[in-house]
């Protein structure tokens, strides 16, 4: 991944709708949730979810598919992969420090069951962090 395409889906991330909606999706899994339901969920109006799904797609965060009158958005998680992989490619000078991405070392591991990594400790690393959604007392 290149510097410029990182900085962009990191620009995207950046707006907490988007980065709400990018999350919802994430945690919805390959099944996605149609946009209705994402809108409920977060309450957000119709065109400003049309406008944060429309720059997600559009810098491929997800993907969109039709089902009949509707459509059904689900999280690009090869991007994801990729994006997580770039930003944490030779951290720390290869040394083992970020613990809760160890199961998930490289981009290879996670795609790679016969690495090493059991689909336990790499589903660790994909569970929804309990505690960053807990208000700071």
């Amino acid at each position: 991944m290149e510097t410029l395409n990182a900085a962009e889906l990191l620009a995207a991330l950046g707006h907490e709708s988007r980065l709400s909606i990018f999350r919802l999706l994430v945690e919805a899994g390959p099944e996605g949730a149609f946009a209705s339901a994402i809108g409920e969920m977060l309450g957000l109006p119709a065109p400003t979810l049309s406008f944060h799904l429309a720059h997600l797609s559009r810098v491929g965060l997800i993907r969109g598919q039709k089902e009949s009158r509707f459509i059904r958005y689900s999280a690009a998680f090869e991007t994801m992969d990729e994006l997580i992989a770039f930003l944490t490619r030779n951290c720390c000078q290869g040394e083992a420090c970020l613990p809760k991405a160890a199961a998930c070392d490289t981009t290879a591991k996670r795609r790679n069951p016969a690495s090493g990594v059991s689909a336990d400790s790499a589903a660790a690393c994909c569970k929804p962090d309990e505690q960053a959604d807990q208000p700071k007392q």
